[in-house]
């Protein structure tokens, strides 16, 4: 998603500020993690699978056995990003990327809302 919010905070035409990034969903989250090593976002992946595995143990269960865990997965990580904007770029750092963490097992269309303030 860097890219995507990094145009967005071009086309705002601002030098500095910061832009804060929300997704509308209880079933994914929003992560910002290195860029370099894909093998961080397995470890990740494995990790939080390990935290809050897919069952057919827990009540809420009306849309299969990952229901529930994507909502547990969701409150552990989180929902928004806030990013300072220098020199009109997102000021991340060097191995740092915005990614979409999606919780659920078959991927969903996620909608995002980003707030670009600054001068």
């Amino acid at each position: 998603m860097t890219g995507e919010i990094g145009a967005v905070v071009f086309e705002a035409g601002i030098t500095t500020g910061v832009c804060t990034v929300f997704i509308r969903h209880t079933s994914a989250s929003l992560v910002i993690q290195e860029n370099a090593d894909p093998a961080v976002l397995r470890d990740l992946s494995r990790w939080i699978d390990e935290l809050a595995p897919d069952s057919d143990r827990y009540e809420h269960d009306d849309e299969g056995p990952d229901d529930m865990a994507s909502h547990l997965r969701s409150t552990v990580t989180r929902t928004s990003e806030s990013i300072p904007v220098t020199r009109g770029r997102l000021c991340l750092g060097t191995w740092q990327a915005l990614y979409v963490w999606e919780h659920r097992l078959k991927g969903n269309r996620r909608e995002l809302v980003v707030h670009v303030v600054g001068e």
